[in-house]
């Protein structure tokens, strides 16, 4: 439901009117491309004549075309770039028989005729307007002048009409040069919107990309949710578990001893279990490292953040933009973002503190315009040795465990359409960077 005051799009009609003008201006340049393609055509029956014509008003036509998506974007029309075009056969048959630049044809065409008009029409009336508004009294200043100029209007003219209604008829003009200009302009943005961007054909081979995408992530992220599920049995069971067990017979060799013995021989016991308990919490904590911890629910990714680099042996450094510490206009990211990307800081520090041979590392998160909505950005960087290289064995740098760290990050990425890139020369730095969508994966 569009919610803009009516004086709000009022006052945008004037931006779709100057929009019309300049078609006065780029109306004019759009001519040469649809000439050249109409007498090219004419002449190609004449032994290829007018191949070299089409070929240039190819060239223009492409030129013509992203002018004027620029121009309707301006406008406030989302129009998309209709991408590459991918057809069988030799280049210049690819070339010649892309449909896009002939699509965009028609639209310019729009432009050469309609627009001109449109551009004509709220011109004429805007300084019909403008000059009917100030006419009365640059009358008045003009007659009043030593041998001063006589008007056809008011103020005893040849017309005789009154100041008031002239200045009134003025103001009405400029008051409906905004609202005929929207409708002037709807041939423009309604061909703009059907023919400069992606084709029906194009539109259909996206369509079934994304799903093919989308199954694919889907896979992968099943596999890495397995994948950490068994991670955290393996570690509870070759970590905690252990320790705990170790612990109950210590207890009770220690209540045994007390029993028999005396305080004295179950000091050293105890003592043992004391060390056993602490270990323990050590290794539940490390196990817990990679799973969104209560905080990240309760305060957010600051606090979250802060806290997992709290606990690094590496010192980290840790900058969070207003908009994700404060939770700016677009709110606090949702449950699964905040999730992915705390995943993706704790997985980064881990391999920091044990391949990187850093001396220092540094956290960032802000939140980046996108063209679908705010994404949320996270930047991982360490001052190691360098030489991290994905999915190929151990390596120095955020997410070179084995390539097994990179590759579920990769995975828990992919999932709600974000993107991954790590750049690792030898030497350092390594910098792993994360893009998400700031509501991927559903809303709070």
């Amino acid at each position: 439901m569009n919610t803009t005051s009516p004086l709000r799009r009022w006052a945008g009609g004037w931006w779709v009117a100057a929009h019309l003008v300049t078609d006065l201006l780029v109306g004019l340049w759009h001519w040469v491309p649809l000439l050249l393609l109409l007498l090219g055509a004419a002449l190609v029956p004449l032994a290829g004549a007018g191949i070299p014509l089409l070929l240039l008003a190819r060239v223009l036509l492409d030129a013509s075309a992203a002018l004027e998506r620029s121009r309707l974007r301006a406008l406030g029309v989302p129009v998309e770039d209709p991408g590459p075009w991918s057809r069988p056969g030799p280049w210049w048959r690819r070339w010649l028989l892309d449909p896009r630049p002939w699509r965009s044809a028609g639209h310019l065409a729009v432009v050469a005729t309609a627009g001109l008009v449109g551009g004509t029409v709220v011109l004429v009336l805007a300084a019909t307007g403008l000059a009917a508004v100030v006419a009365p009294s640059l009358a008045r200043w003009t007659s009043a002048a030593p041998g001063g100029l006589s008007w056809p209007w008011g103020s005893g003219g040849p017309i005789g009409a009154p100041d008031a209604v002239v200045g009134l008829t003025g103001v009405a003009l400029l008051l409906l040069v905004p609202l005929l200009a929207r409708v002037l302009a709807v041939p423009e943005t309604a061909t703009g919107a059907a023919l400069l961007g992606p084709s029906p054909q194009q539109r259909e081979a996206a369509l079934r990309e994304r799903v093919d995408t989308l199954t694919s992530t889907r896979e992968r992220a099943v596999d890495s949710v397995e994948e950490e599920r068994r991670r955290i049995e393996r570690d509870l069971h070759d970590g905690p578990q252990q320790r705990l067990v170790s612990l109950s017979l210590q207890l009770g060799m220690a209540r045994r001893a007390l029993d028999r013995e005396g305080p004295d021989a179950a000091r050293a016991l105890l003592e043992s279990a004391s060390s056993s308990a602490t270990a323990a919490i050590a290794d539940m904590r490390r196990v817990a490292r990679g799973v969104a911890p209560p905080v990240l629910t309760d305060r957010g990714l600051d606090a979250a953040v802060s806290a997992l680099a709290a606990t690094t042996p590496v010192p980290v450094d840790v900058e969070v933009s207003p908009d994700v510490s404060a939770h700016g206009p677009a709110g606090r990211p949702s449950a699964t973002t905040e999730a992915i990307a705390y995943f993706c800081v704790s997985e980064a520090l881990t391999n920091v503190a044990k391949h990187a041979g850093a001396s220092r590392a540094l956290v960032q998160l802000w939140q980046e315009a996108g063209t679908s909505g705010p994404r949320l950005r996270v930047r991982v960087q360490d001052d190691g040795r360098g030489g991290a290289r994905p999915g190929d064995g151990p390596g120095a740098g955020p997410g070179a465990e084995g390539g097994s760290g990179l590759r579920g990050l990769l995975d828990r990425v992919a999932a709600v359409d974000g993107r991954l890139a790590v750049s690792s020369p030898p030497g350092g730095p390594t910098v792993l960077d994360v893009d998400l969508p700031w509501l991927g994966g559903g809303a709070r």
